[in-house]
């Protein structure tokens, strides 16, 4: 099954990085975000990827081309001019980088990619968050209900704290957002072959009419989610990131 990676935005929340490189291409650990997402999906049994790549796809499509380069031991033969890896410290994922474009929307990069689907359910999520998932719960979850899309459903990062009004008095201040503050979109889709006829073109947001179509259709259903779930949406929660990552206590490290 493949697994699709939305990785051509401009990420300008994020413009301390994204200046020089794909928000994807962002670090954790000394190895991009993206990095820590196909391996979510790896500790799965999933290595099939696309990306689809936007701003600064070259950066990813070099990221890729030269991983055995970088990660390997190599014999160099100047005189014959070949190279040899001694051994593999690669992992064995099939990755095709396909261009769709600087201005593309979320749901027109999934349209463009249709030819490499190859008619088959497969899997879709952002180049920007991480979690503690189990994938293959969320493909049995959406195997069994039978609908053509199933979103992962996680709760809103505790960004902010929240407050409980009566009238113009605060009933409840919480210090950070309660857990029972409802669910936000995750990513982590799951999708059938049909869900790009709800895209209607290359300018069409995927969070927009496509996902509200679907769920107007009951076609559309959630996968819960209440473990670990992180964006790196800005520095500070790149740093949080990191810091969780030197510490030895990365929850979405599943591998």
């Amino acid at each position: 099954m493949k697994t699709v990676i939305l990785a051509g935005g401009y990420g300008t929340r994020l413009s301390e990085e994204t200046v020089v490189k794909p928000k994807p291409m962002t670090e954790i650990g000394a190895r991009p975000i993206l990095w820590h997402i196909l391996k979510i999906y790896e500790a799965a049994g999933f290595k099939d990827f696309i990306i689809a790549c936007g701003y600064r796809g070259d950066v990813i499509k070099e990221y890729f081309a030269s991983f055995v380069l970088r990660n390997n031991d190599l014999i160099v033969d100047l005189g014959l001019g070949e190279v040899a890896s001694l051994g593999s410290r690669s992992p064995d994922w099939r990755v095709a980088c396909i261009d769709t474009g600087l201005e593309t929307q979320t749901g027109g990069r999934l349209l463009l990619l249709q030819d490499h689907l190859e008619s088959e359910t497969f899997m879709v999520t952002y180049g920007d968050g991480v979690a503690d998932l189990n994938i293959q719960r969320l493909l049995e979850f959406h195997k069994g209900h039978g609908r053509l899309a199933t979103v992962t459903a996680v709760r809103p990062p505790p960004r902010f704290g929240s407050l409980e009004l009566d009238g113009d008095s605060v009933s409840v201040f919480n210090e950070k957002l309660p857990t029972h503050a409802g669910w936000i979109n995750g990513g982590f889709f799951v999708f059938e072959p049909q869900v790009l006829d709800y895209i209607g073109g290359t300018e069409v947001k995927l969070e927009a009419e496509p996902l509200a179509t679907l769920a107007a259709d009951r076609q559309l259903a959630a996968f819960r989610h209440d473990g670990f779930w992180k964006p790196v949406d800005t520095l500070r929660e790149k740093q949080e990131l990191e810091s969780m990552w030197e510490s030895g206590d990365a929850p979405w490290k599943i591998w």
